[in-house]
């Protein structure tokens, strides 16, 4: 727990038979409205679904799988409508998880970087299982990301970092040099790092510098994770990046147009 809510992003598990919501896209205090680049509504995602701070304030992210159609439904900035009986978000996708297709070209999604947030969450269940076989999604401060992303990233944010020496793209992967040596964490920390190593970390938000986001649940061991935090910025690699998509560049401009 930290200041009364859950840490991480929570999300729920719902049947063939949920039913559909309205979801109606607005801005609002925190954050402006992405309506134009989210799917529209209805969703199945329950009116008692947990929001990420309990809906406290930050980017309440709101997280639906459909385990018998393998559909994957995810709202940011998320809140109830009037009279409780809809949701309201800043922006709002859906994925096919037997598909790897992405968001189309320059979209957004409920993550900064057009990814889903779902796939790239740490989960006490894999930890369970014994292995991490994806990687997990991170986030760097705006100060330290490029307005740029690369593939599978759709979309970029004015992040400050200009560098073209140095290009800190959404959708940037990283990977745990194999050199580092893990032998000294426990087995949970080692899993997790293990994932790192052989699948990465891929750059999908704005956020708190080298923050890797899992699922709440009471299983984990916060002190032992923050064991964590001996990992150092240096002790990554960069995967070798593709076609990187410049809000800078005229050409990639006219590619985001509608």
């Amino acid at each position: 727990m930290y200041l009364g809510a859950p840490i991480g992003i929570p999300f729920v598990v719902v049947c063939a038979n949920q039913a559909l919501v309205p979801v109606t896209y607005r801005a609002n205090a925190y954050d402006g409205n992405y309506g134009s680049e989210s799917d529209p509504g209805p969703f199945p995602i329950p009116l008692n679904a947990p929001i990420e701070g309990n809906g406290s304030g930050g980017d309440s992210h709101v997280i639906t799988v459909d385990a018998a159609n393998h559909k994957l439904f995810e709202l940011y900035n998320a809140s109830l409508g009037a009279g409780g009986t809809s949701w309201g978000a800043s922006s709002g996708a859906q994925f096919d998880l037997d598909s790897n297709a992405l968001r189309p070209l320059c979209y957004t999604s409920a993550d900064a970087a057009g990814l889903p947030i779902f796939p790239g969450l740490v989960r006490y269940d894999e930890v369970a299982a014994g292995a991490i076989t994806h990687p997990i999604r991170f986030t760097l401060q705006r100060s330290r990301v490029s307005p740029m992303f690369v593939t599978p990233a759709r979309h970029w944010v004015n992040g400050s970092n200009t560098s073209s020496a140095f290009p800190t793209p959404m959708g940037m992967r990283l990977r745990l040099k194999a050199s580092v040596n893990i032998g000294g964490y426990s087995q949970t920390n080692r899993i997790i790092l293990t994932a790192m190593q052989r699948y990465g970390i891929i750059l999908a938000d704005i956020g708190s510098n080298f923050y890797i986001t899992g699922a709440p649940d009471a299983r984990w061991d916060n002190d032992d994770l923050k064991n964590l935090r001996t990992i150092r910025p240096s002790d990554f690699e960069v995967v070798q990046m593709g076609t990187i998509f410049d809000s800078a560049s005229a050409a990639d401009r006219a590619s985001c147009a509608p």
